[in-house]
């Protein structure tokens, strides 16, 4: 490890409201001298939108893009190329905050960072409200009780193993549904779960939408979106 570079900070900034960032993360991002984030090619980083309210506009800011769905081999050189900017002030002694939306260890773009650089530098991770906490307050749903199972899917998993962890748990968060929508909608019809299960995308953002499952176009669902089944277990 490098003692003498400059620390590396994941610091989850929640699912979109800004007043969902802790207060421990955004002591980190006001301090440090370099802050990092992701967004897709020609599009606005949703992390850095979270939090440019409160943005030093004096810091030096740091795009970087981690392509999805790639063969890993190709991805790896690419993550690699894309975390250079990042390792080379951390080298130069620059503490770099990196910006996470929801929760730098569920899903998080941050993983990615962490696996290159964490050996290296010293690192702290800040964690976020996550997504999967976020959408059933908004939808106002209790999600699980007592002793319930609840099982977090992506829906790109093949349509069989989706049926068989629905069919083995009390209560589902269906996550990254984007062009998988209208696989899921089928399951769920299929399973006898499509009069529970509630979706949302955007949540807590302005952008927020609750939409009957039923009455949602498959052609404009975002990656940001979620299937919640709540428990029909009831105390």
């Amino acid at each position: 490890m490098n003692n003498s570079g400059g620390r590396l900070y994941g610091i989850g900034v929640g699912p979109g409201d800004p007043e969902l960032i802790t207060l421990k993360a955004l002591r980190l991002l006001r301090s440090a001298p370099v802050v990092a984030y992701q967004s897709a090619t020609d599009k606005e980083s949703i992390a850095r939108k979270i939090v440019s309210p409160y943005l030093d506009h004096g810091q030096i800011e740091v795009l970087f893009h981690l392509p999805r769905a790639l063969e890993p081999e190709k991805a790896k050189s690419i993550y690699d190329q894309e975390t250079q900017p990042i390792a080379d002030h951390l080298a130069a002694g620059r503490d770099v905050v990196v910006l996470c939306e929801g929760d730098p260890f569920f899903y998080g773009s941050f993983m990615y960072l962490f696996t290159r650089l964490s050996e290296k530098y010293k690192t702290e991770v800040v964690p976020g409200v996550s997504s999967l906490m976020a959408c059933p307050v908004s939808l106002g749903l209790p999600f699980t009780y007592y002793n319930d199972v609840l099982t977090v899917l992506p829906a790109p998993l093949p349509r069989e193993v989706l049926i068989s962890q629905l069919l083995a748990t009390d209560a589902a968060a269906i996550m990254k549904l984007g062009r998988h929508f209208l696989k899921v909608r089928d399951i769920l019809h299929e399973l006898g779960l499509a009069a529970r299960a509630r979706y949302i995308e955007r949540a807590t953002t302005t952008q927020q939408r609750v939409v009957p499952l039923d009455e949602v176009n498959p052609e404009e669902v975002p990656y940001f979106s979620m299937i919640i089944i709540p428990t029909k277990n009831k105390l």
